[in-house]
């Protein structure tokens, strides 16, 4: 929208998160809490200023070309951080203030906030809502007339104020021009000894301007604190997030113990064990089984393929594959269809061909496998010389045996087969065995002296 700003207030030190961490870079559902004020601030305006202060590093350090920083050298409340920046704004315009956490406020929210700030005329507007329990919010104190006349903290109200139900949500459209004003009529003189951003409703009103409130939807307006909030914000995310798959299609065993991340995508009739975790940009195809206790970041399962007691990172797997139990597909792995990638298998940057079995017990990192491979028990190939990684060449149809290591740079052509308990370190040419191992000796009668040496 023209003529609009953001400012994100996110000075405070979050003392109750018990943490070295500023409190808008704690987690939740993937990212930190300060992406979600950026994101629905962005809705209306590419102009953003962040006020930091405890822990402005990190904050600076995440956000970067996101947004533009003014620091709050000393801790003295929302008013003195909103004046520290409004400097950094126009004499004229509109300001979006944004506490940095409140991270569920949707953009589509955010829209219709500065459309009825604005179409109203008002100088300044409050996002307000009617909570059943409003201990701990400011609450918005009206006229006879219904007007807004003041907001009152909950430390500062009265028992009759605190009966009040419609509370601030910290979230305000302001006109730069009454903002600029009203912040230098503000003072401290309160339990807190700070500077109150809310002051300058009371402020505006005193010169006669108009001062709106917007009723929002109460799910979108909870803060964060402490942990156990954030712990409730996840969990009320993740549920709707859930039950949103489960109308499009999805089967999920237990929504208690599943987590899907915002940005998956999954298709239609996937199963979800118990225990699953979907995270990151991850897409599960249709008819694919997920679970348990499966973890997938950023990665890509094919349709009709089964995950089970897995993790997978960073890596895709075709359709018509099983994968696991307890199998691990660190980053760049990616494995074409009708594979088995069994119990106790590692990938690592490496591509695995169609058809081909890694069944169990193997390593394959920084190896290029082709397909129909049999790649047995106990199997490695051997990527690291102390300083270096480098990388095998499987080609298609060959058989790997039983603790073999390929010990790279090595080829095995196609159609070759690697003896068990082989060490390889030249190539194995086509349709060749390669072995390379001592010849088995056995000493006839070797037992039976040994032990009556021992006088056994």
């Amino acid at each position: 929208m023209k003529d609009v700003y953001g400012l994100i207030l996110a000075a405070g030190q979050g003392k109750r998160m018990k943490s070295k961490h500023a409190k808008v870079m704690h987690i939740l559902k993937g990212k930190p809490i300060i992406d979600y004020c950026v994101e629905a601030a962005k809705s209306v305006t590419d102009d953003i200023t962040v006020v930091v202060g405890s822990n402005r590093e990190e904050i600076m350090e995440h956000l970067e070309d996101r947004a533009k920083f003014c620091i709050q050298k000393e801790q003295l409340g929302s008013g003195d951080a909103a004046k520290s920046a409004v400097a950094m704004l126009p004499d004229a315009g509109t300001v979006l203030v944004l506490p940095g956490d409140v991270p569920l406020i949707s953009k589509e929210t955010i829209g219709e906030f500065v459309t009825y700030h604005r179409d109203g005329g008002y100088a300044v507007t409050i996002l307000s809502c009617i909570m059943d329990d409003p201990s701990g919010y400011g609450r918005i104190v009206r006229d006879a007339g219904g007007n807004v006349r003041e907001i009152v903290e909950d430390r500062d109200a009265s028992n009759e104020i605190k009966r009040i139900k419609e509370i601030n949500s910290a979230v305000y459209c302001f006109e730069l021009k009454y903002l600029k004003r009203a912040l230098d009529m503000i003072n401290n003189d309160n339990d807190q000894g700070e500077y109150y951003l809310t002051d300058t409703i009371a402020a505006v009103g005193g010169m006669g301007a108009s001062v709106g409130a917007f009723i929002g939807d109460e799910s979108e307006l909870s803060g964060i604190n402490d942990r156990v909030q954030l712990s409730d914000l996840e969990r009320q995310m993740n549920r709707e997030i859930v039950e949103g798959w489960m109308r499009e299609g999805v089967t999920v065993v237990d929504p208690d113990t599943t987590y899907i991340s915002r940005e998956a995508v999954l298709g239609k009739d996937v199963v979800l064990q118990p225990g699953t975790m979907i995270e990151g940009a991850s897409e599960i195809c249709g008819d694919a089984v997920i679970g348990p206790y499966t973890r997938i970041v950023s990665s890509t399962v094919g349709s009709k393929t089964s995950v089970t007691y897995s993790i997978m990172l960073e890596s895709s797997v075709g359709a018509n594959c099983t994968v696991g139990p307890f199998a691990y597909l660190r980053p760049n792995s990616h494995v074409a269809d009708k594979v088995k990638i069994g119990d106790f298998v590692e990938l690592k940057n490496s591509n695995i061909g169609e058809g081909t079995k890694v069944p169990h017990l193997a390593y394959v990192g920084d190896a290029d496998i082709g397909s129909g491979v049999n790649f047995s028990c106990g199997a490695i190939t051997v990527n690291y010389d102390g300083k270096v990684k480098h990388r095998t060449k499987v080609a298609d149809k060959a058989f790997i045996g039983c603790n073999a290591n390929l010990v790279a740079p090595v080829e095995v052509a196609e159609g070759a087969f690697v003896a068990a308990g082989s060490t390889i370190t030249d190539r194995v040419p086509e349709n060749a065995l390669g072995i390379a191992r001592g010849r088995q000796t056995n000493i006839e009668g070797w037992v039976t002296k040994k032990f009556k040496k021992q006088g056994v």
